[in-house]
């Protein structure tokens, strides 16, 4: 899952700070740029693994175009962090799924061309965490 990332500039003087911005109360810092975005995925999956252990589901990833209008992260850099969630969904399972032969090729034509999927697993799984997020939110 991509996570937006809000990375606040840093000097000699002051880290880089990050904000990820879908995951309240998870920040990170780093002394220089590339440090402060190895850090931010160490901050994601700390979070997230906290988050699982507590029993709350993972949130759902917005694009960066639902953040870059928030006054609060003017003049910050906007950035994602690849996390693969498969370690904190759980014990994996194999299924049978019967699906129409056209929607099973839509499928796998989306992943060639989305390597953010790698599988039509890691697509199913995706698409199935989006729609049970956004229950939630209706809920």
């Amino acid at each position: 899952m991509l996570f937006p990332i809000a990375i606040e500039r840093g000097d000699k003087d002051h880290a880089f700070g990050v904000a990820v911005t879908d995951l309240p109360g998870c920040y990170s810092a780093g002394d220089t740029f590339e440090e402060a975005m190895i850090n931010a995925r160490e901050a994601i999956e700390g979070w997230l693994e906290v988050a699982v252990e507590m029993g709350d589901p993972i949130p759902q990833a917005t694009s960066i175009d639902e953040h870059m209008d928030n006054p609060d992260f003017a003049g910050w850099v906007w950035a994602v962090i690849d996390v693969d969630l498969t370690p904190f969904l759980g014990k994996s399972h194999k299924i049978n799924v019967t699906l129409p032969d056209l929607l099973l090729k839509q499928i796998d034509d989306f992943v060639a061309h989305h390597p953010g999927d790698k599988t039509r697993s890691g697509f199913l799984s995706r698409a199935a965490m989006a729609e049970l997020a956004k229950a939630r939110k209706l809920a």
